[in-house]
């Protein structure tokens, strides 16, 4: 049984619940982790056509004051305090500088970006691309993915082919391939040496994909590779709070995985599921 769900968003930012709403969810669906991971600011230059930058920077003090609140009260739950960062290539500099503004329990690393586009805002310019642009869109974000993981500064790599999210068909397509599978593998290999965990999370059943992150193939190369894992919902309502979690521990158990980790003060803890 799955009992900690670390990547969770609040009202702040593009989700619609309260910090308060979440945890009570949590709570009624039995969890005993509970980990907030609201999105770290953003430049200008990354932008998306529906934008909540300007409410997240209104409100980021709000988050961190309700968010520990919580963790001094106590409760039959136990809150962890985290973000989840956005990897932008070319601006190292402010994502260090998100990494350390606040004592975070842990930190959750996200590409969302190539370059400036925010590759997951809609289906459109991938509808557009020719199967052969898709895939070269693919092998970028690997590329970038691994180059995000070599810097150490995350725990837990997140929804590790959230690419996928509206060409799933053209994806796998990619991933059969032997230099992909290698692209892949060598991701997995920085994971595990700079001691994150892996994401397995049930958010792409509710997107266009309809597939838990990560697909089949890459929780085999994981396995192989001996990384750790973290389960997670992403949610974005108090209704998405440990969404499909049954699921995810028999998925995670056909691969091998009888283990999962939390992050407590930068410290990793290991439970059986």
């Amino acid at each position: 049984m799955i009992t900690a769900d670390l990547h969770n968003h609040t009202h702040y930012s593009h989700a619609r619940d309260s910090v308060a709403d979440m945890y009570a969810s949590a709570v009624s669906r039995g969890l005993d982790v509970f980990g907030f991971s609201e999105h770290s600011p953003r430049p200008e230059a990354y932008t998306y056509p529906s934008e909540y930058r300007d409410r997240l920077n209104a409100h980021l003090a709000d988050y961190v004051r309700e968010v520990t609140d919580l963790q001094k009260a106590g409760g039959p739950c136990r809150v962890l305090f985290g973000m989840e960062i956005d990897w932008f290539e070319d601006d190292e500099a402010f994502v260090r500088g998100a990494c350390s503004q606040f004592p975070f329990d842990y930190l959750i690393g996200s590409t969302h970006f190539l370059g400036t586009w925010g590759y997951d805002a809609g289906p459109g310019p991938w509808q557009a691309m020719s199967e052969g642009e898709r895939f070269d869109c693919y092998s970028a974000y690997f590329r970038t993915w691994r180059r995000m993981l070599d810097t150490g500064l995350f725990n837990i790599a997140a929804h590790p082919d959230l690419i996928k999210i509206f060409t799933v068909s053209s994806f796998h397509s990619w991933l059969v391939r032997e230099d992909s599978q290698r692209l892949v593998k060598d991701a997995l290999e920085v994971l595990k040496c700079r001691g994150m965990a892996m994401e397995v999370s049930s958010a792409g059943l509710r997107k266009p994909c309809r597939e838990i992150y990560p697909c089949p193939l890459i929780m085999r190369l994981a396995a192989e590779t001996g990384v750790r894992i973290s389960f997670a919902s992403d949610a974005h309502t108090t209704d998405d709070v440990a969404f499909g979690f049954p699921v995810l521990a028999s998925y995670a158990r056909a691969f091998g995985f009888t283990e999962s980790v939390y992050f407590a003060d930068g410290t990793c803890h290991s439970r059986a599921f």
